[in-house]
C-alpha cells in the first residue's frame, strides 16, 4: 500500500506500477526476486553509480520486497565488467542467506527483463506471459531504492537518475533530476552543447530507459 501511495513506477523505463507487480495473481508462486543492475543500453551508468553509491539501500529495499515473498530467495544481479560494484555491494550484504549477488557476463541486452531471468534462473518466459508466470519478480536497482524510501521514509516517487551523455555534450553524467524537469534544464546541467547537435534521443531503443544522448552529426565523428 506504501510503495501504491508513493507512487512508485518501473525506473528502469517501463513506467509499470510497482504495486501491481509486487502483487502478482495468486496461482503465481514467486521464488525468485530480481534486482536488475545491468545496464539495458550501453551509454547507461545509472545503475552502476547507484550501486556504488546507494548500496545500503539496494539491498535494504530488496529485502522489504522479500518480506511480501518469504519462500523467495533475492539476487542482485551485476555485468560482470563492474568489479568493484560487484564487491561493494557483496560486502553490504554480508552474511544475509536470502541475497546472493551475481556477476552476469557483459553483453546486450542483458538488462532485458526476460532474458535477465534466464540469465540468472534458466527459466523462459512464454510471449505474452509476465515473469511472475516463471516465478519471478524484477525491479530495477532505482526502483528498489525507491521502495526502500517509501516504506522506511515515507518518500513519495518525486525523482528520477537520468544519464546525460554523447559527444555533443561538455559535460557527460549522471544526474538525480526532479520528475518534470525540462530537457532544456538538463543540457545546462550537462554544461550545454559543444556544437549544434544532429539529434537528441531520449530514451534509447530498447523500453524508453532513462537515457538521455545527444550526437553530433556523424560526419564530425571520427566513426560512424
Amino acid at each position: 500500500e506504501k510503495v501504491k501511495e508513493a507512487g512508485i513506477v518501473g525506473l528502469g523505463g517501463a513506467g509499470f506500477p510497482t504495486h501491481v507487480k509486487l502483487n502478482p495473481p495468486k496461482d503465481c508462486k514467486i521464488d525468485t526476486v530480481i534486482v536488475n543492475g545491468a545496464e539495458c543500453e550501453p551509454y547507461l551508468t545509472t545503475d552502476y553509480r547507484l550501486l556504488m553509491e546507494q548500496p545500503e539501500k539496494v539491498v535494504k529495499g530488496l529485502e522489504i520486497i522479500l518480506k511480501l515473498f518469504p519462500d523467495a530467495t533475492g539476487y542482485i544481479a551485476i555485468e560482470n565488467n563492474k568489479p568493484d560494484a560487484i564487491e561493494k555491494v557483496v560486502k553490504t550484504v554480508g552474511n544475509n542467506p536470502r541475497i546472493k549477488v551475481l556477476a552476469l557476463m557483459t553483453k546486450y541486452p542483458q538488462g532485458s527483463e526476460k532474458q535477465l531471468i534466464n540469465a540468472v534462473t534458466g527459466r523462459e518466459v512464454p510471449s505474452g506471459a509476465l515473469p511472475a508466470n516463471a516465478g519471478c519478480i524484477v525491479d530495477n536497482v532505482d526502483t528498489v531504492i525507491s521502495i526502500y524510501m517509501a516504506v522506511c521514509k515515507s518518500t513519495p516517487l518525486m525523482r528520477k537518475i537520468i544519464t546525460i551523455t554523447g559527444a555533443a555534450v561538455n559535460t557527460p553524467g549522471n544526474f538525480n533530476v526532479k520528475l518534470g524537469t525540462n530537457y532544456q534544464e538538463l543540457i545546462e546541467a550537462a554544461g550545454g552543447f559543444k556544437e549544434e547537435p544532429e539529434k537528441i534521443i531520449s530514451g534509447g531503443p530498447m523500453m524508453g530507459q532513462a537515457l538521455f544522448t545527444v550526437d553530433i552529426p556523424v560526419s564530425k565523428t571520427s566513426s560512424a
